[in-house]
């Protein structure tokens, strides 16, 4: 989650300092919105599967391992998210 919240706040900072249409803002904030509601579930998941499952049993582990999975998913998708609209400006500055 930290991790996620120093790129939360890297991007807001680009899209300030870049100054990105609303509707870049608003994929922004969806794709923003999509990797911390899907990290808020695992982190859910996590807790229940714990809770349910205090030892080791392999349908826990591969419980946590598909909703991390589905955190990455979710990331892979906020960075094309990120790559379609900073990129060209990023790229420009260089």
């Amino acid at each position: 989650m930290q991790f996620h919240a120093v790129a939360t706040a890297v991007v807001i900072g680009l899209g300030f300092y870049f100054g990105i249409s609303r509707l870049e803002w608003a994929l922004v904030s969806l794709a923003i919105g999509t990797v911390w509601t899907a990290e808020l579930l695992n982190t859910a998941i996590e807790v229940v599967v714990n809770l349910v499952s205090p030892g080791y049993h392999p349908l826990a582990g591969k419980a946590k391992d598909i909703a991390s999975g589905a955190v990455l998913m979710a990331g892979f998708g906020a960075l094309g998210v990120g790559l379609l609209i900073f990129g060209p400006r990023v790229w420009a500055l260089l």
